[in-house]
């Protein structure tokens, strides 16, 4: 039986987080990014139940995937156009 190390496993939750996020992106069936979000939620709990990563880590790496896949959480723009309008 082989053992994986901690970063083999998180290079594996990067891979089905970028699966997860591009079903969304495509507009899958529910079921399908159901279950691809179910399967991410259930590695990253045996991920912090083993004690292999912490939430803090993890969700650093899902905050970096996102912005991968999506681009930065927020934009930055000039208020002063919004407000005039």
């Amino acid at each position: 039986m082989s053992t994986n190390t901690k970063s083999e496993l998180l290079v594996n939750l990067r891979s089905m987080l970028a699966e997860a996020f591009r079903l969304r992106n495509d507009g899958a069936s529910y079921a399908n990014l159901a279950r691809s979000q179910g399967r991410v939620d259930g590695y990253i709990r045996a991920l912090i139940d083993a004690g292999i990563a912490t939430e803090e880590e993890l969700l650093a790496l899902v905050t970096d995937q996102r912005r991968v896949v999506d681009g930065p959480a927020t934009t930055e723009f000039e208020s002063e156009k919004f407000l005039a309008a």
